[in-house]
Formats: structure tokens, C-alpha cells, sequence
């Protein structure tokens, strides 16, 4: 039966969903709280490069891969940093070591306005790295009829892959955008991309969207 099996196959629409990870204003915009300790010449040294890479790539292919989606009836979903209290008392371990709070309802934790969420589509906050580990998401997905998962945003290294891993784990068909997907390097965003491979299928965004369009056309 095994040898029947395989990550490369293409979505079924019907069954598919889009996750947006973490591409909030606290870390995908120069004020963003995550830089409020550091000065301008601190923030470009550190993070000229992911900027720069969110603004002239990722983000461009994250906004088609969002209005191919909304026009083809697939699902949009976004998960971001939030915690559920004030003071982040809630958050896991590992974000109060690293230090990241994002206070429940604190413009940081707005998904960035280039793409916003639209009507109803649905958000999910998280206080861990993996969103399958504090939010409701994989309840979620069940309900909605979810086998395939496109999974986008920062970091490719971090957040991203953790999502990856896990929806796998459980059962969904994962597709990455390579080039909808950033980290704070090229040489991060390469390695990661290579530890995934083996749980994932990998595809550019152009090659993604001329797969949706196929499989749509009426």
C-alpha cells in the first residue's frame, strides 16, 4: 500500500485551505514591536535582509496566492502572534524565554494590511511556535472538509516549518510556496526548505497558482 503513497500530489480545491503564518505588524513592519529596542542603523543590520525579501518577493507572492485563492472559493486562514492576557502570562515557555509578548488586542497582533483578512475568513491567535499546538486549528480544518494545506509567511525556519511538521504528523497534505515563505537569511530559508522537503511538497508560487488554475477552470 505504501508504495501508492506520496507528498507530490497536487490539491484537491474543494479540500484545500491557505495558512498565512505570522505576517503581523509586530514582525513584518519596521515599528513592529519586535524591533522597538533597536535603533535604525540596529534594524537594517539585523533585518535589512528580511525586509527587503518581504517587500520585493515574499509578500507579492503571499497577496496572489491569497486573491487565487478568495476567487477560487478555497479557504483563507491566518494564524499570528497574540497572547490570550495583557501581560503574556499565558505564553509558552519558549516565547517568554525568547521574549516575545504581543498583548491580546495590540495592533501588533493585526495581520498586516497588505493582507488583511476579508468577511469572515477565519484567524487564529497562537503563543507557540506551531499553531497545531495552542489554537484550535486542526478541530478547525476537520469541520471545514480539510485534506491539503498551502502553508505561507515568516519564519520559514521557525514558525512555518513547525506548522509544516505538524500538520503532516496529522494528516494533511502540505504544499510550500518556497518563494511565498521567508526567514532572516538566504542561507536559513535554503537549509530549511531542505529539512523539510522530506514532510512536504515544494513549489514555487507561480507553479502553484497555474496548478490552481487548472484545477478550477469550469
Amino acid at each position: 500500500m505504501s508504495a501508492n503513497l506520496s507528498r507530490e500530489v497536487e490539491i484537491d480545491p474543494e479540500h484545500t485551505a491557505l495558512l498565512f503564518v505570522d505576517v503581523q505588524n509586530y514582525n513584518c513592519t519596521p515599528d513592529g514591536g519586535e524591533y522597538a529596542h533597536l535603533s535604525q542603523p540596529e534594524r537594517e543590520q539585523q533585518y535589512g535582509y528580511f525586509f527587503r525579501t518581504l517587500k520585493d518577493n515574499a509578500l507579492p507572492n503571499m497577496v496572489q496566492l491569497q486573491l487565487a485563492c478568495r476567487s477560487t472559493g478555497i479557504e483563507v486562514l491566518y494564524t499570528f502572534i497574540e497572547s490570550l492576557t495583557e501581560d503574556g502570562r499565558d505564553r509558552s515557555l519558549d516565547y517568554k524565554i525568547s521574549g516575545f509578548n504581543v498583548p491580546k488586542g495590540s495592533p501588533d497582533a493585526k495581520v498586516i494590511e497588505e493582507l488583511a483578512p476579508r468577511g469572515d475568513e477565519i484567524l487564529f491567535p497562537k503563543t507557540s511556535s506551531s499553531v497545531f499546538i495552542s489554537t484550535n486549528i486542526d478541530y478547525v480544518l476537520r469541520n471545514l472538509g480539510t485534506r491539503y494545506l498551502i502553508i505561507a509567511g515568516c519564519l520559514t525556519d521557525q514558525c512555518v516549518d513547525s506548522a509544516v511538521r505538524d500538520a503532516c504528523d496529522l494528516g494533511y497534505l502540505v504544499t510550500v510556496p518556497t518563494d511565498a515563505c521567508l526567514t532572516l537569511s538566504p542561507e536559513r530559508h535554503e537549509w530549511s526548505l531542505r529539512n523539510n522537503r522530506g514532510y512536504c511538497r515544494q513549489r514555487t508560487t507561480q507553479q502553484l497558482l497555474s496548478e490552481i488554475a487548472r484545477l478550477t477552470e469550469n
